[in-house]
């Protein structure tokens, strides 16, 4: 009978599920210290999101990887931490940005406070992040910087846009690559050096994180769409109301033709700049969920989760590399 773990992952083999259990424990543990200040207001906003809940993905992938290694490792537990801090610091962020209600199922920092607070906290986040770092060397203190630029990077080119004459629809596979891959891909590259796996291994997982990093992104794109709040845990339909244009959005003004011209027509009307009014907000989220344009996203999903499962082939057939290849499935599975 399989046993589901972290993430919805169902794994058969009970060492492996024990292994994961005990890891994200002592990962909850020490998000719980990591986000305790003097002053107790900023420790009650910086474990807000932390005591939401959450995928917690990006420290269950450090702890798979390291199981290519030494999962009990000293340095694997906290290089967890680090990832799902730095993840937090970009939320708090991303919410004052989207003018976000909801996170994960709970008002979001800045409804709930005021933009101000969201911000600094997660300046603080991202400060423990890099305290906890620092403790783990030079090249982890390097690594984790080169992700964290390339996914503001990404931020900065999606709010930019592409370049006269770029596709956008590369635009943005690349922008998700910046801005989610490279948090995953070092959350891989991180559970394997830590765990002392050898050097081809540490590139076969990074290069793993990065390509299910984008996959992963893109099944939260489509559910923005196709979910219901109670699913998400967010309002969906968050970057149509603020005309944030997300791949099945961009496969539409691509030319994936619907079932009727005018349709289309009427349909790019209403996403031409942020939608405000409640009643053609619901109208936009129905004719997207019927469009042709969100099963196009829907197979870049699944083309990127296959390439993620590819990478894996040279790697030792093993109860972790197959709940590598399950989290392909399962993202697959999120956005169908």
């Amino acid at each position: 009978m399989a046993i589901v773990g972290p993430f919805g992952l169902s794994v058969t083999d009970e060492t492996l599920d024990a292994d994961i259990r005990a890891g994200m424990a002592a990962v909850e543990q020490e998000l719980l210290a990591a986000t305790k200040s003097e002053f107790p207001y900023l420790t009650q906003t910086s474990r807000h999101l932390v005591e939401a809940g959450g995928k917690r993905f990006r420290p269950l992938l450090v702890l798979l990887a390291a199981q290519f290694g030494d999962w009990q490792a000293p340095g694997v537990v906290p290089a967890a931490v680090v990832c799902e801090l730095t993840h937090l610091a970009t939320l708090y962020h991303d919410d004052v940005m989207d003018e976000a209600p909801l996170r994960r199922g709970a008002p979001s920092a800045n409804s709930r406070w005021d933009n101000s607070v969201a911000i600094l906290t997660g300046d603080f986040l991202f400060a423990r992040a890099s305290e906890i770092v620092a403790d783990l060397g030079n090249e982890a203190v390097r690594i984790q910087a080169r992700a964290f630029a390339r996914l503001v990077t990404g931020q900065i080119r999606e709010t930019v846009g592409p370049a006269m004459g770029d596709d956008p629809v590369e635009h943005y596979l690349s922008v998700m690559a910046d801005k989610t891959g490279s948090l995953i891909a070092a959350s891989g590259q991180f559970g394997a050096m830590f765990a002392g796996a050898d050097e081809h291994v540490v590139d076969i997982l990074t290069r793993y994180g990065e390509r299910f990093g984008v996959a992963f992104q893109l099944a939260d794109d489509v559910l923005d769409i196709a979910s219901e709040a109670t699913e998400s845990g967010k309002t969906p339909g968050t970057d149509l109301r603020e005309g944030v244009p997300t791949l099945p959005v961009l496969h539409l003004r691509a030319g994936v033709a619907g079932a009727s011209p005018a349709a289309d027509r009427h349909l790019l009307e209403l996403l031409d700049g942020p939608i405000t009014d409640d009643d053609e907000h619901a109208e936009a989220l129905s004719l997207l969920r019927g469009h042709p344009a969100l099963a196009k996203a829907r197979e870049d999903t699944r083309r990127y989760a296959e390439e993620a499962r590819e990478v894996l082939a040279p790697l030792p057939d093993c109860s972790a590399k197959r709940a590598l290849s399950s989290l392909c499935e399962l993202v697959v599975e999120r956005s169908a």
